[in-house]
């Protein structure tokens, strides 16, 4: 096997060709940066001399008031600075962009505190302080986005020392309880195929569902089926057992769904050595499945998934303050700093990021890279996203109540703050359900919870929005695009508004629970359960809309402005709402094993001798689809032999022709041996440039886009639930008739 060479510029390069290089990096602006502040902080009294000067300009445009002209005017200049700054590259005019965001959101939420909070009536207080609440939550929550991920480290891999006997030993972990072993197939394959000598790595499979077919596998293969006792403290208490028993300098943990690339090591290794103080350097979760939103939604690969900001750009963040969190899987641990702290966390259920919190108290630092080198199973329903959701929320809720990253020891302040908004992040419940019903109050009760003019309103919030979105569309372009953080909140907040409330009541409520993976929908079908508390929202705005028309348009009602911004306000949150609902219309999933799309150098071998050079389009444990020349036709059912290429090696697999159209063939395989389901994981899933290009068709996001997209998105789900309607409604006119004619049949020969 091949080592993995690196660039210091460069994405990792595998010398059998796996990993395309990927694009070179600019560090103008880093020297730009450094070269500035080296000049203006180089003495103390300059330093806070601007530092004063700053803020005190600040001060003055975000709290003195300005009549409507003047302040339409003012949003007119920053409107302009922020679009000339949209067309600038340099990572400077995206400090700049988020500036100016800050200014006009705190100019914002300064008028709305000191002049719109005059209520006259106990209703209309009662309404406003919720709204008002609400919004201080997202202003807050949006400061500390913008110092989370103002400067991404983008950090690079270190090489491990050219003498492989340097090298480290390392346990490498995958706990599993109840998943089929066939999800539990690939990963293991993957971690034996990891390129790292046999005589420094081990491998443990950690079944906690202690299955005889488990430990039967890995006798085959040759890897430890380590086991306990109990099912104390689910995964956490799984790994800390199976830390007594090892004693490998590092520790790598992978979900059993999540299968490494075999340079996998060798790429996150080295910062070790190189930082004697790194406990942890967590890698992305990327999956190779549709999550629900993907599927249902048919955005897969076209929209980037509810999880990839987190590992795209927050993780990025993060590392720059010394505070990235560990994700429970594609990591790699330092084995003293954990069990210094005594193993795995245990007390929350999310053991992943209150170990690194604990390892940060500690004094030690954490680390990200942000190059895909794993690639699992999304969750397979909507029901089972919101259930992971859901722990997710609860844990950081728990962490938030019973270690506060605010107050205790061995924080830094860019620490404290990072894990400040990851744990508020999950309070969004309570105020999405707010904006969600907020305009209600006044469409049915004429409630004035916002004491000013609709002209007015619009002067202040609308600038405030505007630089939100544009800045957040600058900075998060390829990880997440503009309005579908709406889209994802709406779906979750009714769900996780109670667990998060309750843990910060009392955090020792809630119980672990398994995400399920590798599932199958054999029917699609619209899951009425799951959406209820989308479908009661989405009744309530549709009544409040009708409720509107009907006061501005027959009753004429005098504030005919508010009511058309209430209006507009309402018809926003119905598209949002249809795009909750068309979420939860299931779509039919039957493949056990998902396809992934990628281009490898494959060749036919036919029992006649005859070869054909070719490549593949997609392929799964399953099978393989292969493009062939033109005018070449393979006919049906014959069996053939499939080599897939990886660099100058070749594997080779029994198949036979299970589909054959014009430059197109599918094969599934015959059975396999366990050396060639080896041989493929290495060829296909635990290639080093496996997951690089992932998302390079993928149109860059703006945020008109991204508005037509949710909209389009949210009027498709509103036709799909009444479809869903009336197809529900038939199949029960069909019961009720089919019933009633077998009572009569019953009733004629009983007589």
């Amino acid at each position: 096997m091949s080592d993995v060479n690196y660039d210091a510029e460069r994405i990792p390069v595998d010398l059998a060709g796996d990993i395309d290089p990927g694009e070179r990096r600019s560090r103008s602006d880093t020297a730009l940066m450094r070269l500035s502040a080296g000049i203006v902080f180089a003495l103390a009294p300059l330093r806070w001399a601007v530092i004063a000067l700053c803020v005190v300009l600040c001060y003055f445009v975000i709290v003195v008031p300005l009549e409507f002209e003047a302040q339409v005017g003012l949003s007119i200049a920053f409107w302009l600075l922020a679009i000339f700054m949209r067309r600038q590259r340099s990572h400077i005019a995206t400090l700049v962009m988020m500036a100016l965001s800050m200014i006009v959101s705190s100019r914002y939420m300064f008028w709305r505190l000191t002049e719109t909070t005059h209520w006259e009536r106990p209703f209309d207080a009662l309404c406003g302080i919720i709204l008002v609440s609400a919004e201080c939550y997202t202003f807050l929550v949006l400061m500390l986005g913008y110092f989370q991920t103002a400067w991404p480290l983008r950090r690079k891999p270190v090489p491990l020392p050219s003498d492989r006997n340097a090298w480290p030993t390392i346990d490498v972990f995958i706990p599993t309880y109840n998943e089929p072993l066939a999800v539990v197939k690939p990963t293991v394959y993957a971690a034996i195929a990891l390129d790292y000598p046999a005589d420094k790595l081990r491998i443990h499979v950690l079944d906690d569902g202690r299955r005889p077919e488990f430990k039967a596998f890995c006798e085959q293969v040759g890897v430890n089926w380590t086991i306990r006792s109990h099912n104390r403290h689910a995964k956490a208490g799984n790994i800390n057992e199976a830390l007594k028993i090892t004693d490998g300098e590092y520790l790598a943990i992978f979900d059993c769904d999540h299968i490494p690339t075999r340079s996998f090591l060798q790429i996150t290794l080295g910062w070790f050595l190189r930082d004697h103080k790194l406990a942890m350097l967590q890698m992305p979760h990327h999956f190779f499945s549709a999550d629900p939103f993907e599927k249902n939604l048919g955005t897969f690969r076209k929209v980037p998934n509810e999880g990839e900001l987190f590992y795209g750009l927050v993780q990025d963040g993060n590392d720059l303050w010394n505070a990235t969190f560990f994700c429970g899987s594609c990591a790699v641990l330092r084995r003293a700093p954990v069990m210094e702290i005594g193993g795995i966390a245990i007390e929350t259920v999310t053991e992943d990021a209150h170990t690194a919190l604990k390892l940060h108290r500690r004094g030690y630092s954490t680390a990200y890279l942000a190059i895909a080198q794993a690639a699992g199973l999304a969750t397979e329903s909507l029901s089972g996203h919101i259930g992971q959701r859901i722990r997710w929320a609860r844990g950081m809720t728990q962490i938030f109540r019973t270690d506060n990253p605010l107050t205790g020891k061995g924080l830094n302040l860019g620490q404290r703050l990072c894990y400040l908004n990851a744990m508020l992040h999950f309070l969004y419940g309570i105020p999405r359900l707010v904006f969600l019903t907020a305009p209600l109050t006044y469409l049915f009760f004429g409630a004035h919870v916002i004491q000013a003019s609709a002209w007015l309103i619009a002067a202040y919030a609308l600038p405030h929005m505007f630089h939100a979105n544009i800045t957040n569309s600058r900075m998060q372009n390829k990880f997440r695009h503009s309005f579908w953080a709406e889209v994802y909140e709406s779906v979750l907040a009714s769900y996780i508004t109670a667990p998060t409330l309750m843990a910060l009541i009392n955090p020792k409520l809630g119980k672990f629970n398994v995400t399920a993976k590798g599932g199958r929908i054999e029917e699609g079908y619209f899951d009425w359960h799951i959406s209820r508390p989308y479908l009661i929202l989405l009744a309530l705005n549709l009544a409040g809309f009708a409720v509107g028309a009907t006061h501005l348009f027959i009753a004429g009602r005098q504030d005919s402005g508010t009511t058309l911004m209430n209006l507009a306000w309402t018809s926003y949150n119905m598209m949002i709402l249809g795009a909750s609902v068309a979420a939860a219309s299931e779509v039919r999933q039957v493949r056990d094993n998902h396809r992934v799309m990628m281009t490898i150098r494959a060749m036919l071998r036919f029992a006649n001798g005859r070869t054909l050079a070719c490549e593949t389009i997609d392929y799964s444990e399953g099978g393989v689809a292969i493009r062939i020349p033109p005018g070449i036709t393979i006919p049906l059912h014959e069996e053939v032999h499939v080599s897939l290429f990886r660099g100058d090696e070749e594997f080779v697999f029994p198949a036979v022709i299970v589909f054959s159209q014009s430059e197109r063939v599918g094969v599934r395989f015959t059975t396999l041996t366990p050396q060639q389901e080896l041989d493929f994981v290495q060829s296909t899933f635990s290639r080093a440039d496996a997951w690089t290009d992932w998302a390079k068709d993928r149109k860059p996001d703006t945020p008109l886009r991204g508005l037509w997209h949710v909209l389009r998105v949210g009027m498709g789900g509103m036709v799909q639930l009444f479809g869903h309607i009336w197809t529900d409604v038939s199949k029960i006119g069909r019961r009720t008739s089919r019933a009633s004619d077998k009572s009569k049949l019953d009733t004629g020969s009983s007589r």
